[in-house]
Formats: structure tokens, C-alpha cells, sequence
């Protein structure tokens, strides 16, 4: 019977330690509500109540530990499984439940951006890692699904380009497809980055938003907004977005409100992903542009040639030694540098160079030809890179001329946007289990090669030899010469003889007013 006793005892210890450690986590997570300025002291018993009714508990005890710092990620995992057994939310609700409940310990807009402008006032970087570290920590930068991602380099003679294997944005189960299809789209809000994402629970299309919040900011005569990608590519991932829902546009307003950027956060590049389609982002119905803390690729490239622009002596102009077609201008003068890009945009627009396949207008007036424009500041210079970029399709390349030819489709068929123009690739997740296969095939093990991939791995069969201790390294090289092909493939005048002459007609066009 002691035996027994003892037992009971003892389970129900367990139980009440299971407790008391319950209640000490929602806790900690409360203290760091108070810790962010969600919240003041006099709000504790306020939020402790509203958590309590969130995650199904109905009762409280005062824990007994001590105020030490906790790790949100962690307590949001903890709080998470309090709710699950307390069946507060389904598995298909997941997702939005975990961002409510990470929308208890993030401040409001209102509190978020005095804070942020404060910082500002001391300095911009304070401002911008303030705001960041933030957006981390509250889970609106999803830091953990970020870290699968796979990522490696490729040596070539235009430099290190830099490739990712994107595993980190979720992929829908068919179940979550067909909820989605059953569900009707209200319209509101219109698209994925209107401003009135900000604390939307979400569900059907739109993705959980309740812990995600932006900075408010003028750019020109326009409101816009500033936030972190949720599933950032590089180092501050920023998004820029028009307040007004308006389709995406390259002008002379566009140039400026890259520099304007520039001069509001001067340790941020900026860029605006192309406003056609093919060369475009997967996002043409929002104006936004895309920041960062981060020197890519294409930035850290030298010029193959100096060019001069007579319109414009104070310009310094190059042509970028880069797969794609690039053109660097440089100068410490806004005013000039804005109505050089202008110009240059306006020439390219109504450019024609049939020997290369090179044709800005079709016969139905559609017009083909755009740019590409990354700005940001060396010293007091601006420096604004402008690519060169033209949609048009063929027959022989019905998904684009200047687009990744059908032979790279194995490995990258989506549009090149902005960040891959600059040098760094981001690639479908079924590649991370593809590319398995293709290494188990190089070393004649057994695999599941997808067809796909099999001409390609023959050529790489017969031109490496390979041993279990290289070949993930060198398959991940091989992939890094396809993206550099896929570059190339996107630029309008080749690198090679005749691309050189015609990227110098060009410029012979732009002088020639």
C-alpha cells in the first residue's frame, strides 16, 4: 500500500510542478511584453487575463521564479502546446493562432513608430536595428524557418554570385488548397502588402499578419510604408510599399524615390524589381521596392568599361562587368543623377537593335522594353545601377528571349527579379532532394533521378570525376554555373563580341539626342 500511496503522490507532484510551470511561462512571456513597451506594469493583470482566455486556462497561481530573460520563440512554443491540449486552435488555424498569440507581446503601430523615429533621431541604424531585432523576436521574421534554407557559393569571372535553395516559406498541403478554394476572397485587402495586412488574423488567401507591423514614411509627396519580409533572402530584408494599391511602375518618380530612400536611410540599398512581366517580380499589382543592409553580388563587381555621358560630365558612368547588361552612375548630385537615369529609361524604352533580338515595340503596341534600378550610397555619392531589361518571346523562346532558356529549366524557370538580377539565386525547395538523387546517380548508386535532371547529369558524369567525399560540392558548383548561364540568358546585350558593340551603340544612342 506504501507503494501505492508513494506513487500518487508523486504523480501528483508532477502535476503541480507541470502547473506551476505552466503559469511561470505565461509569465515570462508577460514580462516580456513589459520589456518590449507593449505594456506597462499596470497592464500585467490585464494581459494575464486576456492570455489566460486565449490559451484555455481558467485558473492562476502565482509562480515562484525569478524574472530572468526568456527567449519568445521558445515560450511561443511552450504557449502553444498549453492551447493545443486545451484544443484552442486546429491544425489548419495553426499558423494565424501562433501569430495572435505573438500580437500579446508586440507593441502597437502607434507605439512601434514613435519608438522607431526617436531612435532615428540618434541615428538611422539604431532606428533600423531597433525595429528589426523587434520583428525577430515576435516571430514577424520567421528566423527559425529562415535557418533550413540552403546556401552556397559560386566562383565565377564576374565574381562570387550566391545561391539559396529556398526551404523556408511553407508549402501547402492539399488540404489546405482545397479549404482555401472552398473559401470566397472578401477583396480585403486587395493584395499581400497593402498596409492593411497590419494585425489581420488572416485565413483563406492571406497569410497570418496579426503580429506584423510597419513604419510609416514619406517618400516625395507620397505615404509609404517600411517592414521586414517574413521570409527574408538577406541581412534586414526590407519591403517599401506604396500605401495606395497601384500597379508597379519604373519612371522618373521611381529613380526619385530610390534616392529619396537613400537619404533617409543611408546605410540601405534599395531596388525596384522591373514593372513587366517575365522580367519582372511575382508581385506587378502593388508598387514596392526592396531594401536592405546587405552588399549583393553585382554591388561589389568593377567596371568592364568607363563610359562618358556628354549630356552629363558630372556623371561618372560605367559599363558593369556583370552577366546581365548594366549600366553605374555615379555622381553626388541627386538632381542630375535623377534626370540621366530618366533619360537613359526613356532612350531604352523606344530602342530597337534587330540584330540582337533587341525590339521595344511589337506590332500590337505593346511595349517591351524596361529597367531594373538598384541605388545606394557610397560616401556622399549616389550610385544608381540600371538594368536593362526587354520581355519579349519567340518561338523558338516562348517564355522569354531574354528570359532562362528551356535547357536551365531543371534548375530555374521563374522570373528573374531584382534580387537574382543582383547576383543572388533563389531556388525552388524541390531542389534540395533532386539534387540527392543527381549526386547518388554521379556515383552510380541507386537513385530516383528526376528526367529532368538527366541530361544534365550525363554531361556532368562525362566531364567530372567525382568520390563520395566531393560531390555534393561539386554538383552545388554546377549549379552555380547554371545560374550564371541563367544571367546570361537575361542579359540584352551578351557578353561577347557582338553584345559589347551593341551595349556601345546603345550608349552612342543615349548621347545622340
Amino acid at each position: 500500500m506504501s507503494i501505492e500511496v508513494n506513487d500518487k503522490g508523486n504523480e501528483n507532484k508532477s502535476r503541480l510542478e507541470l502547473d506551476m510551470s505552466k503559469y511561470q511561462t505565461i509569465q515570462n512571456f508577460i514580462d516580456i511584453a513589459e520589456e518590449n513597451g507593449t505594456i506597462n506594469a499596470i497592464d500585467k493583470i490585464y494581459l494575464r487575463n486576456q492570455l489566460l482566455h486565449f490559451l484555455g486556462v481558467d485558473d492562476w497561481q502565482e509562480p515562484k521564479g525569478g524574472c530572468e530573460k526568456h527567449n519568445a520563440l521558445i515560450l511561443m512554443d511552450d504557449l502553444l502546446e498549453i492551447a493545443k491540449v486545451n484544443q484552442q486552435f486546429t491544425e489548419e488555424d495553426a499558423p494565424f493562432y501562433e501569430a495572435a498569440l505573438m500580437d500579446f507581446i508586440t507593441p502597437k503601430p502607434s507605439q512601434i513608430n514613435h519608438e522607431f523615429w526617436e531612435k532615428y533621431d540618434e541615428q538611422p541604424e539604431l532606428a533600423t536595428s531597433y525595429f528589426y531585432q523587434l520583428a525577430r523576436q515576435v516571430d514577424q521574421v520567421k528566423t527559425r524557418d529562415i535557418a533550413k534554407n540552403v546556401g552556397f557559393k559560386h566562383q565565377t569571372k564576374y565574381g562570387e554570385l550566391e545561391i539559396t535553395i529556398n526551404l523556408s516559406k511553407p508549402e501547402k498541403d492539399p488540404k489546405m488548397i482545397a479549404l482555401e478554394k472552398m473559401k470566397q476572397s472578401s477583396g480585403y485587402p486587395k493584395c499581400a502588402l497593402c498596409l492593411e495586412n497590419e494585425g489581420l488574423y488572416g485565413g483563406g488567401n492571406h497569410p497570418a499578419r496579426s503580429n506584423h507591423r510597419a513604419i510609416r514614411m514619406r517618400l516625395g509627396d507620397q505615404k509609404w510604408g517600411f517592414q521586414y519580409s517574413p521570409y527574408a533572402y538577406y541581412q534586414e530584408h526590407a519591403i517599401v510599399f506604396n500605401e495606395m494599391h497601384q500597379p508597379m511602375i519604373i519612371n522618373e518618380q521611381t529613380f526619385d524615390n530610390l534616392l529619396s530612400f537613400l537619404d533617409v536611410f543611408p546605410h540601405y540599398m534599395i531596388g525596384s524589381n522591373a514593372d513587366l512581366p517575365i522580367v519582372g517580380g511575382s508581385i506587378l499589382t502593388h508598387d514596392h521596392y526592396q531594401a536592405g543592409y546587405y552588399d549583393f553580388p553585382m554591388m561589389k563587381a568593377h567596371i568592364r568599361k568607363t563610359v562618358q555621358l556628354q549630356n552629363y560630365p558630372d556623371i561618372q558612368a560605367g559599363i558593369v562587368n556583370w552577366p546581365m547588361s548594366v549600366l553605374r552612375l555615379s555622381s553626388t548630385n541627386k538632381a542630375v543623377l535623377l534626370a540621366a537615369s530618366s533619360e537613359i529609361l526613356e532612350k531604352w524604352r523606344q530602342y530597337d537593335d534587330k540584330s540582337l533580338q533587341i525590339v521595344s515595340k511589337t506590332e500590337d503596341n505593346v511595349l517591351h522594353h524596361t529597367i531594373t534600378p538598384i541605388a545606394r550610397k557610397i560616401g556622399t555619392d549616389y550610385v544608381l545601377d540600371l538594368v536593362f531589361r526587354d520581355n519579349n518571346t519567340s518561338e523558338v523562346f516562348p517564355d522569354g528571349i531574354f528570359h532562362p532558356h528551356e535547357t536551365l529549366h531543371h534548375i530555374k524557370k521563374e522570373n528573374i527579379g531584382l534580387i537574382e538580377v543582383m547576383g543572388l539565386a533563389i531556388l525552388p525547395p524541390r531542389l534540395k532532394d533532386e539534387l540527392n538523387e543527381v549526386e547518388k546517380y554521379l556515383l552510380n548508386q541507386s537513385n530516383e533521378i528526376a528526367d529532368s535532371h538527366l541530361s544534365w547529369a550525363n554531361h556532368l558524369k562525362n566531364s567530372l570525376t567525382v568520390t563520395p567525399q566531393d560531390v555534393h560540392e561539386k554538383v552545388q558548383q554546377a549549379v552555380g554555373a547554371v545560374f550564371e548561364q541563367v544571367l546570361q540568358d537575361a542579359g540584352v546585350f551578351k557578353d561577347d563580341h557582338n553584345g559589347q558593340i551593341g551595349f556601345d551603340r546603345f550608349i552612342a544612342a543615349v548621347n545622340d539626342r
